[in-house]
């Protein structure tokens, strides 16, 4: 096989026409996402309310509806929007726990995420229909269903029979300087953590407590630091700060503003390059019909965290067979608490159902076992260091050479940008204007501790797969896929960054997404409730969350509870049943899609 090159203009959509219906929130995202693969689409009608409508259609597989609701496992009357739904699945909470009190994200995260669960349900109900199978005419998902996906490793840990290894107080990055500039700081191991703080002359206590939460924040959305660090950090200038990462190994990235990036964001979150050369026959034995349309596929996952994991997990409820590419004693992650039945429970929410290969993949032996195993598998995604493939021969000209029906997926950091930042989430936040866009005007900018880019980095990773895929049942040939964690982040922020290039403040307004407090605890009105809402607020303290929320409905506005217990979600009567257990008796959330 040569060097890729793209062939023609073939993409996965070409002579698909798309219709779509329904709140911009819901549908804008998709339709972008979907026009970028090359489908033939009309500006949908704005939108404010009720579900959403996506239909493909193309000469070959007919047609394939999509509805995407609010609620699709929530009663009506608490997911009526996004404020809605990050209240009732606990997302607010999540989000606020560097703050102690839940707040909503400025950003319409479920609602974004569910737009690209959408699109993903789209192309593999046309994946199944090539290759031969009867395929599913529709295809359901919500807000809700995305939010609970999203969340999935923290409701796990928090239903796990052990408890979280270090506590989950208030506090986290970013740092700010003595000039005003704040900051990111990333460091994956203790000595660059240890060095850059003692460049700033912070105290050795500061410097050992601090660590422990620094490495968890990404396990538990908050890290309460030592206050010694950020006044280290806040006695010096950002000219100070960058000489100290450099000589410490640590890196840091200041936090960039949503007008800075407009016009620096791609046309799309993945690129789709076919390779050169003679067309290969489809496989043999043709998907049986009304099974998942992924089923007799196989996908090698050699992923790392969150990001390509949770693409190979998806990828998986579609019905692969995903083999799982560790280092030779298992993944360490196997073992982080807390655990359920001896097993991570974080870990489990992304990797239950894989097969798992221990491979040394820095070995020759096991470098040849791995072009083994992808010369019989249909996927191979990894989201390693860049040029690491390209170095132990596991590259995509190395493995299309073996198997040139490949789809060869890399999930990459930020990698596009100049000044790329390390490609880990709260940098890539940092540097793309996500902790910007995700906090309304009356609220210093910085980086959510959810982990917003992974995870929404996985989903976009998986429907590059998906496309992929489904470009190679139309040429014939392998393909070489990539996304990004920078993709993942500038899907996100795409209606600030349109406000910005429109002169308007990128920003949404103060208070907004705002819980309000009631006697025993928090309620979230819906967006367009809130401004009734608050004017109501000193009454709704007197009364319970329970109350407050009928109250409220009997004037004609929407709201609900808000979660603020991750543990108490699988009794919450407002998702009663949805929760499953698995084998080692660990939370599971439901499957994104419903397929018909």
């Amino acid at each position: 096989m040569g060097s890729p090159t793209v062939i023609g203009t073939t993409g996965p959509l070409e002579e698909v026409d798309v219709r779509v219906a329904g709140p911009a929130a819901l549908t804008a995202p998709a339709l972008a996402h979907l026009r970028a693969l090359g489908a033939r689409a009309a500006e949908a009608p704005a939108g404010r309310t009720g579900p959403a409508r996506v239909a493909v259609a193309g000469p070959g597989p007919g047609e394939i509806t999509a509805h995407t609701a609010w609620a699709d496992v929530l009663p009506d009357a608490d997911a009526s929007d996004e404020a809605t739904v990050q209240a009732a699945t606990g997302m607010m909470h999540v989000h606020g726990r560097r703050d102690a009190v839940p707040r909503g994200l400025a950003v319409d995260y479920a609602a974004t995420c569910a737009a690209v669960l959408t699109v993903q349900g789209l192309l593999a109900g046309l994946l199944g229909r090539a290759r031969g199978g009867g395929g599913a005419g529709e295809v359901a998902t919500g807000a809700d269903r995305a939010a609970l996906l999203t969340l999935s490793q923290y409701a796990a840990a928090a239903n796990a029979p052990e408890a979280e290894a270090v506590p989950t107080a208030p506090g986290g990055p970013p740092f700010t300087t003595s000039c005003g500039t704040r900051f990111e700081l990333e460091a994956l191991d203790p000595g660059p953590w240890a060095r850059f703080w003692r460049e700033l002359g912070a105290p050795e206590e500061a410097i050992r407590a601090g660590w422990p939460a620094f490495q968890f924040r990404y396990a538990t959305a908050c890290a309460p630091l030592p206050e010694a660090l950020h006044r280290a950090a806040g006695a010096v200038s950002w000219a100070r700060v960058r000489q100290a990462a450099a000589a410490s190994g640590a890196e840091v990235c200041a936090l960039h503003a949503l007008s800075g990036r407009v016009g620096e964001a791609a046309a799309a979150p993945w690129t789709l390059t076919p390779y050169a050369g003679a067309g290969v026959p489809p496989a043999p034995d043709p998907l049986p019909a009304g099974t998942l349309p992924l089923r007799g596929l196989t996908v090698l996952e050699a992923g790392r965290r969150i990001q390509a994991p949770l693409a190979a997990h998806l990828l998986g409820l579609l019905g692969a067979d995903v083999v799982r590419i560790e280092p030779p004693g298992g993944d360490p992650l196997r073992g982080m608490p807390p655990c359920a039945s001896g097993v991570s429970a974080r870990w489990l929410a992304l990797n239950r159902g894989k097969r798992s290969v221990e491979i040394d993949i820095k070995s020759v032996a096991g470098q040849g076992e791995l072009r083994e195993l992808a010369a019989g598998a249909d996927v191979f995604l990894h989201n390693w260091a860049p040029g690491k493939a390209e170095q132990f021969g596991l590259g995509a000209d190395a493995l299309g050479a073996v198997n040139p029906r490949l789809v060869y997926t890399y999930t990459s950091g930020a990698g596009r940008l100049p000044d790329a930042p390390m490609g880990t989430d709260f940098m890539v936040q940092a540097r793309t204007g996500v902790g910007e866009a995700a906090r309304p005007a009356d609220e210093p900018p910085g980086p959510s501790l959810m982990t917003l880019i992974d995870v929404l980095g996985g989903l976009v990773g998986a429907e590059a797969v998906l496309a992929g895929l489904l470009l190679r049942e139309r040429t014939g040939h392998g393909v070489q896929v990539e996304s990004s964690l920078l993709g993942a982040a500038e899907t996100l922020t795409a209606p600030a960054l349109r406000r910005a290039a429109a002169g308007r403040d990128p920003r949404r307004p103060a208070g907004f997404r705002r819980p309000l407090r009631t006697a025993d605890g928090w309620l979230a009105p819906a967006d367009d409730s809130a401004d009734a809402a608050r004017a109501l607020s000193a009454r709704l303290r007197e009364l319970t969350s329970e109350q407050a929320v009928a109250a409220l409905r009997a004037r004609g506005l929407a709201a609900t509870v808000v979660t603020t217990d991750l543990g108490a979600l699988p009794a919450d009567p407002r998702l009663a049943g949805v929760f499953t257990r698995d084998a080692h008796a660990s939370l599971v959330v439901p499957s994104p899609w419903r397929f018909a």
